[in-house]
């Protein structure tokens, strides 16, 4: 879930119980689910891959104990030239928090050529002995210091090491309601990202995943990096290209060869793999853009340092930003209550009947201590 002992307030901890009880009402009740619709929503609605998951109680974790390794270097990373460019969407496929473009000028940088992978993080695991939000149990002792008085203790089940799995249901279902595919599975974590039953034997060169945002910003501490801004994200990878769809240009995504791990075939009962991958793939499975960059689309979805706002871009369209960090607080109006990072890029569940976010103006969110199956980053340094 989304309430963290430290960081959040009374209001978010009141609304995180209700919204547990509620959860857990419907889950019960059987209920018929809506007909599939078949297209991206438009107008006022975003269809959001990653709102109202269903909700857990998650442990705090904090980075005050990290200290940057001392090895920090540019092996493995592509030199991203500063530039302008009009962030946002050019065309009619975007959502409403892609509009309106607005100007943008960011310096150069180094980036990660490709996501961290699970050998990379095991490194800073080893030398750190992190523990990642999803292997941290909650404290209800901790927690109640942060409740009002009187607070319902929650069932034990919210309160367990746990991280988000993609359960693919047998039959079609509603797009509207992501608990049909994703599921809180006790013992999911980095180091077995389909719950218990999995490993990572044979998966050093896969991206991590199940890492939070806390994670994430962990580890760029402790390899003398940081996560890119949501500008940053974008301008690289645009790549040099101005207005196109894709980091690769306006061709397709189905229409030659395979250019990114999506889902293809019927979101979410039934996956073709005609990219050869039915979840997750190894870094450099697919092209690089322009820049060196792999898997900017598709694959996983990726941590920036910016708070998400669905009107951000209406508030600064006015004038040309310089290096933009983002806005000073998070606002989601599909859940107001729940403060969420950008994340970018999409990922192995991203279908055209659905979120379709391998286009590179495509912004999502996610609440800050939630692990996915499809979650992971990359980072960059001066």
């Amino acid at each position: 879930m989304r309430l963290t002992g430290k960081n959040s307030s009374s209001v978010i901890a009141i609304c995180a119980v209700a919204i547990v009880a509620v959860i857990a009402a419907c889950n019960q009740s059987g209920g018929k689910v809506a007909a599939r619709t078949d297209s991206i929503p438009k107008g006022d609605t975003i269809m959001s891959c990653t709102s109202n998951l269903p909700s857990r109680f998650a442990a705090a974790t904090s980075t005050d104990s990290i200290v940057a390794n001392g090895k920090s270097s540019y092996v493995g990373m592509v030199k991203i030239p500063g530039g302008d460019f009009q962030m946002g969407a050019a065309d009619k496929e975007g959502r409403p928090d892609e509009y309106p473009q607005h100007a943008v000028h960011v310096d150069g940088f180094y980036m990660d050529a490709t996501e961290v992978t699970n050998a990379q993080f095991m490194e800073f695991v080893k030398a750190t002995h992190y523990l990642t939000t999803a292997e941290r149990t909650p404290d209800w002792v901790e927690l109640q210091k942060q409740l009002p008085p009187g607070t319902p203790k929650p069932a034990d089940s919210l309160l367990v090491a746990a991280s988000l799995v993609f359960t693919p249901p047998v039959h079609a279902v509603a797009l509207n309601d992501v608990s049909q595919w994703w599921q809180w599975v006790k013992g999911a974590d980095w180091k077995h990202p389909e719950g218990p039953g999995s490993n990572l034997k044979g998966k050093e060169n896969y991206p991590v995943v199940q890492v939070s945002w806390d994670d994430a910003m962990a580890y760029a501490k402790w390899a003398g990096k940081r996560l890119p801004t949501e500008a940053e994200w974008e301008w690289a990878a645009r790549a040099g290209l101005a207005n196109q769809t894709y980091t690769w240009g306006n061709e397709p995504v189905e229409k030659g060869q395979p250019k990114a791990n999506i889902w293809q075939g019927h979101f979410p009962d039934r996956n073709t793999v005609a990219d050869g991958f039915a979840r997750v793939a190894p870094v450099k499975s697919f092209a690089a853009n322009a820049y060196g960059l792999y898997d900017v689309a598709g694959n996983v979805w990726e941590w920036c340092s910016d708070w998400y706002r669905s009107d951000y871009y209406a508030q600064v369209a006015a004038k040309k930003l310089e290096n933009p960090t983002g806005p000073a607080a998070s606002y989601d109006p599909d859940e107001p209550t729940v403060p969420k990072r950008v994340v970018r890029g999409g990922s192995f569940l991203c279908h055209a009947s659905y979120c379709a976010s391998y286009r590179v103006s495509a912004r999502m969110k996610t609440s800050p201590d939630t692990g996915l199956e499809h979650t992971g980053f990359r980072c960059v340094k001066q």
